[in-house]
């Protein structure tokens, strides 16, 4: 299928859409592609209709076609169970799908900004609330969800086959095997009370009891947007990968570097953690009880630090000074940080702590005191 930016019969389609969502005629001034994603800003004209929507969708003949009507199936489902299903405002509002041509259309959240832009443009210490905004978006979005797994899998399921186990175990669970490889072939094997404490920790994942909730899947930076001044009025994007799984996953982003992080400081003290924690709890009071939001946020942690280790080969093969490196081991040792924070998987923390620290040694130029906020600021932007 044609970029709908070049579409002349893409273009006549969603104008007869809109109309039907709007029942008024609408006429398409003008796409703006949002490079690289196969997304558009689209202008509209036309009585009672926005000035601008959102347009999603996706490319006929590329290598992921499949894959990527799956995806957009996934966001469908996800934005019609948040708003008609669970009530909430943490999305866009979904304003028309048309799935056998393969395109979305979406409320156009601007002048909401990206929080990882934000970011970068001004550093973390200017937008403390921006951040907190965020972390509570995601308590807020496991929250309102827990529970309700059967209703979003009856409405995903009338777009199309779906993997709950799949989903459960997280859609990069299978990195972490390659994660563990990495491990042994560095000299860190997980033996006796570690192999004991990893096992507890992917049974807690794969397991997740009453921390089963609906995740977007992706919780980089990236994918929240919030005004920029004036009360930050969070919304969550991207859904195509959401699903059921551990609720604490959402919580990784805050404790430990993912892609966009080059660092995440201390999220208790900047009270990040906490309001996260506050917001899901008034959906699963299991998260007040200190001991089990505790293992469940270390199992979390260290499982997506050995999923981050599968991309060793990769990092090791870049020159020397390259910021993957010291990213990599950040990930690593805020992970174990974490575990060591909530008294949890001792053994576990102790093997990861083991691998960071292989790390530095094979790689001096990594060697870094991450905890130093001058060289590496709180929720710093790897750029």
């Amino acid at each position: 299928m044609p970029d709908p930016g070049t579409s002349a019969a893409r273009v006549v389609a969603l104008q007869s859409l809109l109309a039907d969502a709007y029942s008024t005629p609408v006429a398409v001034e003008r796409w703006e592609r949002l490079e690289p994603w196969a997304v558009a800003r689209v202008r509209l004209r036309g009585a009672a209709v926005p000035p601008s929507v959102v347009v999603k969708w996706t490319a006929g003949g590329h290598v992921q076609a499949r894959t990527a009507a799956w995806r957009l199936r996934t966001e469908l489902a996800a934005l019609q169970f948040l708003r008609d299903d669970v009530g909430v405002a943490l999305a866009p509002r979904l304003i028309a799908a048309d799935v056998a041509a393969g395109f979305v259309v979406l409320e156009d959240l601007a002048p909401r900004t990206a929080l990882d832009q934000l970011l970068r443009r001004d550093g973390a210490a200017v937008h403390d609330e921006r951040l907190a905004a965020f972390a509570q978006a995601r308590g807020e979005l496991n929250a309102a969800t827990a529970g309700r797994a059967e209703a979003y899998y009856a409405r995903r399921a009338r777009l199309g086959p779906v993997d709950r186990v799949a989903d459960q175990a997280g859609r990069l669970a299978s990195y972490r095997d390659a994660g563990i490889e990495h491990a042994v072939a560095l000299g860190a094997p997980p033996e006796g009370r570690a192999a004991t404490d990893l096992a507890a920790a992917v049974g807690e994942l794969r397991a997740p009891g009453p921390f089963l909730a609906l995740s977007n899947g992706d919780t980089e930076a990236n994918n929240v947007l919030l005004h920029p001044s004036g009360p930050p009025d969070a919304r969550l994007i991207d859904f195509e990968f959401a699903g059921y799984t551990h609720a604490l996953t959402d919580a990784v982003c805050l404790h430990v570097p993912g892609p966009a992080w080059m660092s995440v400081g201390d999220p208790a003290a900047t009270g990040l953690a906490d309001r996260y924690r506050r917001a899901l709890a008034r959906g699963i009071p299991a998260a007040e009880d200190d001991r089990r939001y505790g293992f469940g946020l270390a199992a979390a942690c260290a499982s997506w630090a050995l999923i981050r280790l599968q991309r060793f080969a990769l990092v090791d093969t870049r020159p020397t000074g390259h910021r993957s490196r010291p990213q990599l081991i950040a990930t690593i040792e805020a992970a174990a940080r974490t575990a060591r924070t909530h008294r949890a998987l001792p053994h576990l923390t102790a093997w990861v702590q083991r691998i960071a620290a292989l790390l530095r040694e094979r790689w001096p130029d990594a060697d870094q005191d991450f905890t130093d906020p001058m060289r590496f600021p709180p929720y710093q932007p790897r750029r």
